[in-house]
């Protein structure tokens, strides 16, 4: 096949997630559960994607849930299929969305529950085995994981579990198109969190264009969403807040699209800085975080994506560069 006709390696990663209709057929009636609010742009865009998903297939989400309002009195139609927001908390670094995960496994043991696709880390091996038992016990649960090593973590611990490896459900974004074309050579996105990188601090910043998801938004911005997560808290599912959140985080993404479409390079220790870039089709060099997520996440999908780059790998700045020559520029 010539080259020109070659699918590009983010319509492949978009594709796969169709293996997701398997479990959650089109048209399904679904509760979607643990979806984000909070200023984290990476979860927003996992968030994003995934809505677009239930829209592109006709999966009709009843009941929207977050962490802030799902209660355990919470009655789910047994027609409908529980399904699990994705992302990077499962585990016991994130106790608050872990111990909702658990709870909705114990509680709901006659409903199919999907869990999107995640990364899994554990500390202690107690929490692991804590949740092997209760997620060993569901006849019905269907796990998907974004890297090789979070698979066969679960694939050994959960055996009763059907698992699967895909890529993130932010892919189903795929292409963001943005109009005005780069102003400044390079941003740095770098973590500062307890996800950061020890060699991180080897890394020179381009001065005045360094950021992260805190500050990337504003105190009045950030505020907020502080007082929409308190107002989910006091009305529990309400469509209203929930719908101002829709709206909200809206432009919450747009403005991270709008900082990033400024640059021609992004260096970043954030997964979806990476994945953002790669959506963008802006070039991008990956910085690994403290445990080995952003590589593995890297090496399994989006290795071959010609506007990515793994920190000191072999593909080197070079091939980077070569995928900006080749990118067009669309509008968003």
């Amino acid at each position: 096949m010539p080259n020109s006709q070659r699918t590009h390696p983010m319509d492949e990663l978009k594709q796969r997630l169709k293996q997701i209709l398997e479990v959650v057929p089109p048209k399904s009636k679904i509760f979607y559960i643990d979806y984000p609010v909070h200023s984290n742009c990476g979860d927003l865009l996992i968030m994003k994607g995934t809505e677009v998903f239930f829209k592109d297939y006709q999966i009709k989400v009843t009941k929207r849930y977050s962490v802030y309002d799902f209660t355990e009195q919470v009655e789910i139609p047994k027609d409908h299929i529980i399904v699990l927001h994705g992302g990077g908390n499962f585990g016991d670094l994130y106790e608050a969305h872990q111990s909702l995960r658990e709870k909705i496994v114990k509680n709901y043991p006659h409903h199919r529950i999907v869990m999107l696709p995640q990364t899994v880390f554990y500390k202690n091996e107690s929490a692991l085995q804590k949740t092997a038992s209760i997620f060993n016990k569901h006849s019905d649960l269907h796990l998907f994981l974004r890297d090789e090593k979070s698979y066969q973590l679960i694939f050994k611990h959960f055996p009763n579990c059907n698992v699967s490896l895909l890529p993130d459900m932010a892919h189903q974004l795929w292409p963001i198109e943005f109009k005005n074309a780069p102003r400044k050579e390079r941003l740095d996105f770098l973590r500062t969190d307890i996800e950061v990188n020890s060699e991180q601090s080897s890394i020179s910043p381009t001065q005045g264009n360094t950021y992260d998801w805190p500050t990337l938004y504003n105190r009045y911005e950030r505020k907020l969403v502080h007082w929409i997560g308190k107002a989910l808290r006091k009305y529990k599912g309400s469509v209203m807040v929930h719908w101002t959140w829709k709206v909200y985080s809206d432009y919450l993404m747009h403005k991270a699209i709008r900082l990033f479409a400024q640059y021609e390079v992004i260096h970043t220790s954030r997964l979806h800085g990476h994945i953002l870039s790669c959506l963008m089709a802006k070039p991008n060099v990956l910085i690994d975080n403290s445990y080995g997520k952003n590589s593995g996440y890297y090496q399994l999908w989006t290795h071959e994506v010609n506007t990515a780059n793994m920190d000191g790998s072999a593909k080197g700045r070079t091939s980077v560069e070569q995928g900006f020559r080749e990118t067009t520029t669309a509008t968003v």
